[in-house]
């Protein structure tokens, strides 16, 4: 029974389930990206080259029909589907960073003529003591 619950525990924590959303998201992500690939940016490549087919793109290593091939064409599509998938994920990244960044608060401001930082709320700067807003100090005080 321990055996069970400690499971469960595992099981509902919070980066187990983060990381199989994930997973599944990447699976789907890379299937657009490999139709991308395969239907898009291949056939423009293959305009660029001369009308090269990158999947026919082999080296024999033997002269008959069922000799050995490596079949390099296959390769250079799937470094292209990777360096896709990294420039998409990096600006991915890049705006998830950017719009969840937060500005911190600001808590100080400058006397205008020592320029030493102090609290937002004073009146007058506790280094050269210039009163910095005349309005706010107490009819008492002035």
């Amino acid at each position: 029974m321990k055996l069970i619950q400690e499971f469960k525990d595992f099981i509902a924590r919070g980066n187990v389930l983060d990381l199989a959303v994930a997973v599944i998201m990447g699976g789907a992500f890379t299937a657009i990206i490999n139709s991308l690939v395969g239907d898009l940016v291949t056939p423009l490549l293959s305009l660029i080259t001369g009308g090269t087919d990158f999947a026919t793109l082999v080296v024999r290593l033997g002269t008959d029909d069922h000799a050995a091939q490596i079949q390099y064409g296959l390769f250079i599509s799937a470094v292209i589907n990777f360096l896709l998938v990294s420039l998409v994920i990096f600006f991915l990244v890049k705006t998830v960073n950017k719009l969840s960044r937060k500005k911190p608060a600001v808590t100080t401001k400058t006397c205008p003529y020592c320029t030493q930082d102090i609290p937002l709320a004073a009146v007058r700067c506790p280094s050269c003591t210039t009163v910095l807003d005349a309005d706010k100090v107490p009819k008492e005080l002035r």
